[in-house]
């Protein structure tokens, strides 16, 4: 159920185009868990963090059904290009074809498979990105932030999703599951790290937004 407070947020943000909402349609129809899907307000956020930093190379962890990285894609300029990494094959053919239905076909390259050999092989070519988004295992993400550091340049930005532990930090179990562990390593080491600067914000479930120094 939305909130009141939430409702109002989405009111009052850029509504999103119709190659979103016919996307977002398919995904509660086709899929089991369609709450991961970025939504409206988030996906207006990725898509004006984008155009703010100029970002020119994306990499996207964890596409799902393609909705935000339609909104990244959005925000680049001419030139632009989004990676994202996905390891669900059965999802590619939706993701195809929203991001044809949005016009950025060009715009994106999917990469099916493990995301952490895929980053080791883009680390090995020597690929450097502008704005890393992460959203995908959960019990990942310090790996996830390891080998994005060998992708990133001063003054790139991570953007990293569900940070909050599922939005209620307050009721932290006393043995927390293998996923809000890796959630709550990967905070400590981006709070600590110092060649990062973060800010975590309560958009939805938690987005870290985060700069190399």
């Amino acid at each position: 159920m939305e909130s009141p407070q939430d409702k109002y947020i989405r009111e009052h943000s850029s509504k999103p185009n119709e190659a979103l909402d016919w996307l977002q349609k398919q995904t509660n129809i086709l899929t089991n868990y369609p709450r991961m899907l970025s939504g409206a307000v988030q996906g207006e956020f990725l898509k004006l963090m984008v155009e703010i930093s100029g970002a020119a190379n994306i990499l996207e962890i964890g596409c799902f059904t393609g909705y935000s990285a339609i909104c990244l894609a959005s925000g680049l300029k001419e030139g632009g290009h989004v990676d994202t990494l996905e390891i669900n094959d059965e999802l590619e053919a939706l993701c195809l074809e929203a991001w044809t239905r949005a016009g950025l076909q060009d715009k994106i390259q999917l990469h099916i498979g493990n995301a952490l050999d895929y980053m080791e092989r883009f680390a090995q070519e020597g690929r450097q990105y502008d704005l890393v988004y992460i959203d995908a295992n959960k019990r990942e993400y310090p790996l996830y932030l390891k080998a994005v550091k060998s992708l990133i340049h001063s003054g790139s930005i991570i953007l990293a999703d569900d940070v909050m532990l599922g939005g209620k930090p307050e009721e932290l179990p006393s043995r927390p599951d293998k996923q809000t562990a890796g959630l709550l390593e990967f905070n400590s080491a981006v709070v600590s790290d110092p060649e990062l600067e973060v800010v975590m914000l309560p958009l939805r479930d938690g987005l870290s937004l985060i700069k190399k120094l």
